[in-house]
């Protein structure tokens, strides 16, 4: 992963497992200059991404619970693939409920539909929410398709703002094979 990360250019990446924080943990070790530390957790209704996180989510859990953890940590709440009909989501209703938790909502994963995509951003927007786009890379050919760039940030709170003004980058070899 380190080896594929410097090959693809990437200077940072956001280490986001299933349900366990070890292997990002076991990264900022190895490589603490790239490694993002982050966790995705399972919750009760849908998928709640922990970034900067210190130590593990509980999984099947409350997605208040989850999120306040992770805000509890000093880490920020990304919420993956958020109108995904494919895979565990929230409703537009329910992101809306938990808005006041949710620091980054992300608005472009390959392997979501296009009208997914669209309608996440779209949401995004109503929300005034930082975006990002996510690789959602499953193995170490998969990354470097999709990525973010952003400015040199000094903390969590520096990331976000910057996160905010930084450039969405998809390839035509995404999930979907389509150029966004």
């Amino acid at each position: 992963m380190i080896e594929r990360s410097r090959a693809c250019g990437l200077d940072r990446i956001a280490l986001t497992d299933h349900n366990t924080v070890e292997g990002a943990l076991a990264l900022a070790r190895l490589a603490p200059e790239l490694a993002i530390v982050g966790e995705e957790a399972k919750t009760l209704e849908g998928e709640v991404i922990g970034l900067f996180i210190t130590g593990a989510l509980p999984a099947f859990q409350r997605p208040e619970r989850v999120m306040d953890l992770v805000h509890e940590m000093g880490g920020l709440t990304y919420v993956p693939h958020p109108l995904d009909r494919n895979r565990s989501h929230f409703s537009a209703e329910r992101i809306v409920e938990l808005a006041d938790r949710i620091d980054i909502l992300e608005t472009y994963n390959p392997w979501c539909e296009p009208a997914a995509n669209s309608a996440a951003a779209r949401l995004a927007i109503d929300l005034d929410k930082v975006t990002a786009t996510g690789s959602d890379a499953h193995s170490t050919h998969e990354m470097g398709r999709t990525w973010m760039e952003i400015e040199e940030y000094t903390d969590v709170a520096d990331f976000l703002a910057k996160l905010k003004q930084a450039r969405h980058v998809v390839t035509s070899e995404s999930g979907t094979g389509r150029r966004a």
